[in-house]
């Protein structure tokens, strides 16, 4: 715990609320609390959701979605920020136009599909992303369908992971981070690519019922470490280790598993 006199480092999550916190921008300020950070947030859009299923969305105005950054960024020294569920091409547009210029890092989970299988970011809304918040992006976070999505490519085994993760950089400019849990076979591979050097951080695979917000929690993870002053690598390092023993050890919450 800080004592009163620390200074808590600061982290930005810009997403969706989840009524069931399982996912979204609760899943993100539980995991920024348990890495010792404070967890600052941006609403984007309001879900009525559970870990089954996702009820209904209503997107929060381009407008609100910037007097949140302004307010944010007025009153706290943000370290690092990240995306989730931005639903809209206007919330998209915010977003962008807001990190333009900002020397912070900036990670992007694009989150295009729910769990259950809802759309949570309509087609213009990626073509807004693709155009305008991955170039900003310090590091992007999709997995196999999102990654299939930016790229055209189809991704079937551990070398198609690394020519997608080749293939995001050299469009967008950002560090990818592939990540390998829709793939099957014993281990559970993600490919990190920074525009230099391949790592693959590989662990045995957790015969586990799916998750919600597994995403969430390991972009958040990756956005705290980064907030504490940690370079990128160790950052995915660290968060790979968090949720690989999240996703082993789920929480029972009445009649759901949640991380």
């Amino acid at each position: 715990m800080c004592s009163s006199g620390d200074e808590m480092n600061v982290a930005l999550s810009i997403a969706g609320s989840d009524s069931g916190a399982g996912a979204g921008l609760q899943a993100d300020l539980r995991v920024f609390q348990a890495a010792g950070v404070h967890g600052a947030s941006v609403v984007t859009a309001i879900t009525a959701q559970n870990p089954n299923n996702v009820r209904s969305i209503d997107p929060v105005k381009a407008k609100l979605v910037q007097q949140q950054l302004e307010s944010v960024f007025e009153g706290f020294k943000v370290k690092a920020a990240k995306t989730g569920m931005l639903l809209t091409a206007s919330n998209v547009g915010m977003v962008a136009e807001w990190f333009v210029g900002k020397k912070i890092p900036l990670i992007v989970d694009p989150v295009m599909v729910s769990t259950s299988g809802t759309v949570l970011l309509k087609t213009n809304a990626i073509r807004s992303l693709q155009k305008r918040l991955l170039p900003l992006a310090s590091l992007v976070t999709p997995n196999i369908p999102e990654a299939e999505r930016l790229t055209g490519l189809k991704i079937r085994e551990e070398s198609d992971q690394q020519t997608a993760a080749r293939a995001i950089y050299e469009v967008y400019g950002c560090a990818v981070l592939l990540k390998g849990g829709h793939l099957k076979g014993m281990r559970a591979a993600d490919t990190f690519f920074d525009g230099k050097e391949v790592t693959v951080l590989s662990v045995k695979r957790v015969k586990a019922k799916l998750l919600p917000g597994t995403g969430c929690y390991y972009s958040a993870r990756i956005t705290a470490e980064l907030a504490k002053g940690i370079n990128l690598l160790s950052a995915i390092r660290a968060a790979k280790k968090c949720i690989t023993a999240a996703i082993n050890r789920p929480r029972r919450v009445g009649r759901q598993s949640i991380l």
